[in-house]
């Protein structure tokens, strides 16, 4: 469904006085504001904080492959240097579990459903000339730049292109891509999905191939990605700023330099835990796209599919530490937020899965780290979704925010950690919801259940093998979570833009 966005008295005189004023000069270097801000609070009473902000995103990663989340194997130093000043969310979300209606979603500030995002475009049509969270920003005088994939592009397809994929114009000031051979890379290379006799060639597309590539940093997308960051900190440090940084590993191919395979000998990686009949208790639309099954993948293939996830997991997180140093000696971190996150999550052979679109929790759940200059370093354990994002950074640098925006603020956790964000985190695949709760996660294939339901009592089931949903005993609670998704949508859908 896509909303239709009425204008009224109220809308075209706001317009009209914002017209009006679009000549007077600037005393300051922000703008008059085109959003509506929350009630109460005006861009004049905002408190102006002036902050940078400095958005580093990676494509397709799991919180479980970073060493500050836990992972003992794949050590991600620069990511967890940053964690180690910034605050640490152990429960965020994305509200779509594959790349273009989560990107939409975030940088709208809308839900999939409340636009109808759910493929691999840009949300301005269904957003019209309301602004994206970096439109916001260069709206209240920042200059903003994109580096490589902040709005959906394709991997590896419109990297070796090197074009602009799904991405939206008016949201930025500067606009750089990072082409890259991809799969084609000079290496050792290997395709490791429905190759079961070991004599498919390196090929292209969303498949499953790893390139122990012989050149260095820059002989590949991610390297040029932070040279061009490294770059753009330095031109723009006098003045205020918004930099979209989009590291594509470890999106498949996982290429990466050859070093960084090293420390992951294949025959050393160890498999999640395989539970037999796993499958038995999920509905058919409940297992994964991408399963080992589905993919002929043996279990030497599988060990080299973690191999290759984690070199380029290695590779990404060198490539944060240039883009960190770089700010670090621009003499403006301490007036620079920063935030590190992925656009959702991954599966690494839980339940046989791999990949992403899953409504399980190695999917859904995403990696999130925010340093807010002046704040401690903390852990929250709060659910929050990635749609809070636009409102929150908008409010720490004092610029106003929309009542429009579907996310919430968060602010508050960075001086207390244990301030409550939500009660639930919402998030969609295009045929699911999920509505995951501290306790429980709830998922549900159509609107009307229609393709079969998931429940998991997370704390006594946090790797999601007992589906609870054809348990009698939970039959008021599956009763009571189909009714709050439908809210939810209803909510969504309802709401006044």
């Amino acid at each position: 469904m896509i909303f239709k966005f009425p204008f009224n008295c109220r809308t075209t005189l706001a317009w009209g006085c914002l017209f009006a004023i679009a000549s007077l000069p600037q005393a300051s270097p922000f703008v008059w504001a085109t959003e509506k801000p929350l009630s109460g609070q005006t861009a004049e009473s905002a408190p102006v904080q002036n902050y940078n902000v400095l958005f580093i995103i990676s494509d397709d990663l799991t919180d479980t492959a970073l060493s500050c989340y836990g992972n003992a194997v794949c050590q991600t130093p620069n990511i967890d240097a940053l964690a180690k000043r910034g605050t640490r969310f152990t429960h965020a979300y994305c509200q779509g579990t594959y790349c273009g209606p989560s990107r939409a979603s975030f940088m709208s500030g809308y839900y999939p459903h409340a636009t109808g995002v759910l493929g691999y475009v840009s949300p301005r049509k269904a957003i019209g000339d309301r602004a994206t969270w970096a439109e916001h920003f260069k709206n209240n005088g920042y200059h903003t730049a994109r580096v490589s994939k902040i709005f959906h592009m394709g991997v590896p397809g419109g990297i070796e292109k090197g074009d602009d994929g799904a991405d939206d114009p008016r949201s930025w000031s500067q606009r750089f891509n990072s082409k890259g051979l991809e799969w084609k890379a000079p290496g050792k290379g290997e395709t490791l999905e429905s190759n079961p006799d070991g004599k498919r060639p390196v090929v292209g597309g969303n498949t499953f191939v790893v390139v122990e590539g012989d050149e260095g940093d820059l002989g590949h997308s991610d390297g040029k990605t932070a040279q061009k960051a490294v770059e753009l900190i330095g031109q723009m440090k006098d003045r205020p700023f918004f930099l979209g940084v989009g590291f594509v590993r470890p999106h498949v191919p996982f290429v990466a330099p050859k070093q960084y395979f090293e420390p992951f000998p294949f025959a050393a990686m160890k498999l999640p835990l395989k539970i037999q009949g796993d499958w038995d208790d999920i509905p058919k639309a409940g297992i994964n796209y991408k399963t080992s099954r589905n993919m002929k993948m043996n279990v030497t293939r599988q060990k080299k599919a973690i191999s290759g996830y984690y070199a380029s997991v290695a590779y990404m997180d060198a490539q944060v530490g240039k883009v960190m140093r770089a700010l670090n000696e621009s003499g403006v971190a301490d007036k620079t937020i920063v935030i590190f996150t992925s656009d959702h999550g991954y599966h690494l052979g839980e339940h046989d899965f791999w990949a992403k679109v899953s409504l399980h929790d190695e999917s859904a759940r995403v990696p999130l780290i925010i340093s807010v200059p002046g704040k401690k370093p903390a852990i929250c354990h709060s659910l929050t979704e990635l749609l809070d994002l636009y409102p929150t950074i908008s409010t720490l640098c004092g610029l106003p925010v929309a009542d429009r925006l579907q996310g919430k603020n968060i602010a508050p956790v960075f001086d207390d950690p244990q301030h409550p964000i939500r009660d639930a985190a919402f998030t969609v695949n295009g045929k699911g919801f999920l509505l995951r709760e501290k306790e429980y996660a709830y998922i549900q294939y159509a609107e009307d259940a229609s393709r079969g339901r998931e429940l998991f009592d997370m704390s006594k089931d946090p790797q999601q093998y007992n589906n609870l949903a054809t348990n009698r005993l939970y039959a008021k609670k599956i009763e009571e979570f189909q009714e709050k998704v439908a809210e939810k949508l209803r909510q969504i859908r309802d709401n006044d833009l």
